[in-house]
């Protein structure tokens, strides 16, 4: 060709337009200078004018791309959810053959900050690190998140749990012992629900806590006035107003009706759990001539027991007493006992009934003589006046032998027993004219004797309060007992659930002071007699010291018997089935009384001597501590300690 013979043709050059640096969200990107607009000279300046053209055209795609795509490219999205940013050459055609299929684009381990600390995610700031920046809009959304309803919500149903589950585990149980119970842990006086008993149970307490006073006491109810002045608290009621409660073994918290024939008093019927109820708003004991366990009749005993005890105290009962004041030979009985001792149980009163002693004397051994018979004056006709065993749990036991205690300081023990106060005894007096008239017998048993058992009964140890109504019972005890008695009448009205008529004892001790001592009774609400400590001073002639108004923690009894060796029953006058209600017991101590509501106080405690001798408190077929098979502890005075 004619143009052959020239040299290399030289390409015309193409200036390339320049394109102002991109800018992202304020961020301007800069491009690296060109070498030069020359035409290339060379194979080398032909591949940089390829490269410009290539990159040119890519710019004018980018621009064709939709606004989206291009923010992907760029990071403005997408960048916030995590390292990633879009890479437009990994899928590039290129002329280097490659492997087949597309490849997924490459994770970044960098984050595209460009747009950080815009349009914020909500959950963003529990993640990610806090911006540096300290604009209005983190402000805003700082404050909206503290703020928000999902928040306050949050919040109270945590606080709404948490006050529910401190409610009903601290304040449920704080509100209770402040309201219902006294510090000490045995104060409600059921510490041995369920321990010591006939049957081993665990009371029912029913559809609520039992409290010590009843919610149906009236709130007029909730202090007593004493003749004298003196004012007490209630700290223990049952109104017995609950239809249909039971009381066998473990069926109440407080209260136990026992399954037994008590024979120390030669009683003519069984006593059954089954006849005591409660029953339109009293407690009923029924006596009925219903054939039992090879015995005429059966009725009921009701006794707290090693549930419910009481150290100093004033008892109200209000009672409509069996029958009628012409029927003669039903025995209702009202009472308390020593913890020590199970009424019914011979072998837990064989040498602690009646005592209330703490000296260490003759008057602690069996007979109440020497064993050479002294004193003489203890001797009549022939016989002591005395056939009790000794005071099993004396103050004169050899140490470390088995005794309740507590000790008396020197190395002894503190003398302990199973004294006896009656609330009443009910019977008929039937006069020279052949009239019947209706007494009670309110009496407090105790032993050591007096000579003869006559007790000091002058005027600064006993009164009388109405001579017309109350006079002192000649009856002063047998050999097992010595008895400060008096009797009171009382209407004809009181009988047959007619009517009723509150009958109490009241009666204090204080071991440090035992001269200001006392009991007093009540029948028909008022004030019938009156023991001091005197009534039971030494006595130079028996030789024995100081008897105690009594320092146990009592229990009560509640029962309907019937025996000849109470008073010869008029089987022609009875009428069966006869009933003892009791409407109320209502119990009242001194303000201020320390561990005067529990069987088991620190200065007569009781709790471990029963349980290690549960053979003797839970068989009432035992009648001597011999039986038991525990051995009785030495009377260092009497034996050989060694």
């Amino acid at each position: 060709m004619s143009g052959s013979n020239q040299g290399p043709r030289r390409l015309q050059g193409r200036r390339i337009p320049r394109r102002p640096p991109p800018s992202y969200d304020g961020v301007t990107y800069t491009s690296a200078p060109t070498t030069s607009t020359s035409p290339p000279t060379s194979p080398r300046r032909n591949r940089d004018a390829a490269a410009a053209e290539k990159w040119e055209g890519e710019q004018q795609q980018q621009q064709r791309r939709p606004g989206i795509v291009r923010d992907v490219m760029r990071g403005s999205i997408g960048s916030g959810y995590g390292p990633y940013s879009f890479d437009p050459d990994v899928n590039r055609p290129r002329r280097v053959k490659r492997s087949d299929g597309p490849k997924q684009p490459l994770a970044r381990s960098e984050t595209v900050s460009a747009k950080w600390g815009r349009n914020i995610d909500q959950d963003d700031m529990l993640h990610n690190r806090l911006p540096e920046s300290k604009s209005r809009e983190y402000f805003s959304d700082r404050f909206a998140m503290v703020f928000s309803l999902r928040g306050w919500s949050n919040l109270l149903a945590f606080l709404t749990i948490s006050g529910a589950l401190l409610t009903l585990f601290l304040g449920y149980p704080v509100s209770i012992a402040l309201t219902s119970s006294p510090p000490n842990p045995h104060a409600n006086g059921g510490y041995n629900m369920g321990g010591i008993n006939a049957s081993g149970q665990v009371p029912a307490l029913g559809n609520s806590f039992p409290s010590l006073i009843d919610a149906d006491t009236p709130e007029g109810a909730y202090t007593y006035t004493n003749p004298d002045g003196k004012k007490y608290d209630l700290v223990f009621s049952d109104e017995f107003n609950t239809e249909g409660r039971t009381f066998y073994p473990g069926d109440d918290p407080y209260w136990e009706a026992v399954d037994l024939h008590y024979w120390p008093t030669e009683d003519l019927e069984w006593y059954d759990p089954s006849a005591v109820i409660t029953h339109n708003g009293n407690l009923v004991i029924t006596l009925s001539n219903t054939s039992t366990h090879n015995l005429s009749f059966q009725s009921g005993m009701l006794q707290s027991w090693n549930k419910v005890c009481f150290t100093t105290a004033y008892i109200e009962v209000s009672v409509s007493l069996p029958g009628s004041s012409s029927q003669v030979g039903f025995w209702p009985g009202l009472w308390t006992m020593g913890n020590l001792g199970r009424a019914g149980y011979g072998s837990t009163t064989d040498g602690t009934w009646p005592y209330s002693y703490a000296a260490c004397d003759l008057g602690t051994f069996p007979n109440q003589t020497t064993a050479e018979g002294q004193p003489a004056s203890s001797i009549v006709d022939g016989e002591s006046i005395s056939f009790l065993p000794g005071q099993r749990l004396s103050a004169c036991t050899c140490p470390n032998s088995d005794h309740p205690g507590p000790s008396n300081g020197t190395g002894g023990y503190i003398g302990r027993g199973v004294p006896e106060l009656d609330i009443l005894e009910a019977l008929i007096f039937v006069d020279a004219d052949g009239d019947d008239h209706g007494q009670v017998s309110q009496s407090y048993q105790t032993a050591p004797y007096d000579a003869g058992r006559w007790w000091n009964n002058d005027s600064t140890a006993a009164t009388v309060y109405s001579a017309n109504a109350t006079q002192l019972n000649k009856y002063i005890g047998n050999e097992y007992q010595e008895t400060l008695s008096a009797l009171t009448f009382i209407d004809s009205s009181v009988y047959g659930g007619d009517g009723y008529a509150r009958y109490g004892v009241e009666w204090y001790s204080d071991p440090g002071n035992r001269q200001a001592g006392f009991v007093s009774w009540y029948a028909e609400g008022k004030r019938t007699w009156t023991i001091t400590a005197d009534a039971l001073a030494p006595n130079n002639v028996s030789q024995v010291a100081q008897r105690l108004i009594s320092e146990e923690p009592m229990y009560m009894i509640f029962n309907l018997g019937i025996s000849p060796s109470f008073q010869v029953p008029d089987f022609a006058t009875l009428v069966f089935p006869a009933q003892l209600l009791i409407d109320y017991v209502r119990v009242y101590q001194l303000p201020g009384t320390q561990n005067g509501v529990t069987c088991d106080p620190p200065t007569r405690p009781t709790e471990e001597y029963i349980n290690q001798h549960a053979n003797a408190y839970s068989n009432p077929n035992l009648t001597t501590w011999e039986q038991t098979g525990y051995e009785a502890p030495k009377n260092g005075l009497y034996d050989d300690c060694w």
